[in-house]
């Protein structure tokens, strides 16, 4: 079992504040350094947007999306332990003044280094409901936020590289936890949306948890250049990337996300990415939004290929 290493790169604060918050009261980000405000921008690879029923959003921490007018959703996330729930309503105002939806990502550890609990112990706290607290903090809290608000609860869990606790569990146990925190949830926010949010891998239909606890699905979809030249020999393009995710959740109906999506390359990988994301394309008629993660990786791709970075403008004080 490991840990977030989110908690490495941002403090908790920061990320619930998408970081970019601080903006809104015309300061710069924390996480911004002087020599990044400064830095020529040698690259911008965000998104192109040419499909109008197409909602964009990001995580972004380091606001480079503050004053970009085409992101309707912004994406938060937080654990539910060890947090300053207070900081979501500057998030709130963030969101409002530009037009935004909020997405809030909650994940059911703390980031602290020194938070140690077994996924067993972890699962059996839920269903004795040693957590019911925590959930309700969260969701009580997001109650009284003005933006309309979408709650993904321990996504990726069918994930096989050993980065979420939960990913740990039976198809059994996800599920049973997942409709309890849902419920509890519920009883404080009832008009939220709730997002069952996997990765995407083959078993992922295991741990649906019904579609009464689903109003929109999330999928995470990311291209990373060298990891497709390395494993499958070529490069791949985002629509062969979300297919097969997206064929195994249709069958539900539902709206699809694109909850985390993410790219790194050269030019021309990036540039054809950045076109086709957020584009029309009748292969997908349930994708209604994608949602940029734009930082770098927490988490080592497999194989030795790394922590490639997703963020979509650098300075040249932040290459190499």
């Amino acid at each position: 079992m490991k840990t977030s290493s989110k908690v490495i790169a941002l403090s908790a604060t920061a990320v619930i504040l998408s970081a970019a918050l601080l903006g809104a009261a015309g300061s710069p980000s924390l996480l911004r350094t002087a020599e990044a405000e400064t830095a020529a921008i040698v690259r911008d690879k965000r998104p192109v947007i040419t499909d109008a029923s197409l909602d964009f959003g990001a995580y972004d921490p380091h606001g480079d999306f503050s004053d970009d007018r085409n992101p309707k959703i912004e994406h938060l996330f937080l654990p539910w332990e060890d947090v300053d729930l207070a900081s979501l309503a500057v998030a709130d105002e963030y969101a409002r003044a530009r037009g935004r939806d909020l997405l809030i990502t909650i994940e059911p550890w703390s980031w602290s280094v020194d938070w140690r609990v077994s996924p067993d112990e972890l699962y059996s706290g839920i269903m004795r409901g040693h957590y019911d607290a925590n959930i309700a903090a969260v969701c009580s809290e997001a109650a009284r936020l003005k933006s309309p608000v979408t709650i993904r609860w321990a996504q990726e869990m069918d994930d096989s590289d050993g980065q979420f606790t939960w990913a740990y569990w039976t198809p059994r146990q996800y599920v049973s936890a997942y409709r309890h925190i849902v419920t509890e949830c519920r009883s404080q926010l009832p008009n939220a949306r709730f997002m069952w949010s996997p990765k995407g891998d083959e078993g992922l239909n295991e741990f649906y948890p019904g579609d009464e606890f689903v109003d929109v699905i999330g999928l995470s979809v990311f291209g990373f250049q060298d990891y497709d030249r390395g494993i499958t020999g070529g490069d791949r393009t985002f629509a062969e990337r979300l297919a097969p995710g997206y064929q195994r959740v249709a069958g539900y109906g539902k709206p699809v996300v694109v909850a985390e999506l993410g790219y790194e390359g050269d030019d021309a990988y990036v540039a054809r990415w950045a076109n086709d994301v957020a584009a029309p394309n009748p292969d997908f008629p349930l994708l209604t939004a994608v949602v940029y993660f734009n930082d770098k990786e927490v988490y080592a791709w497999p194989d030795g290929y790394g922590k490639p970075d997703w963020r979509v403008v650098r300075g040249l004080s932040e290459e190499g």
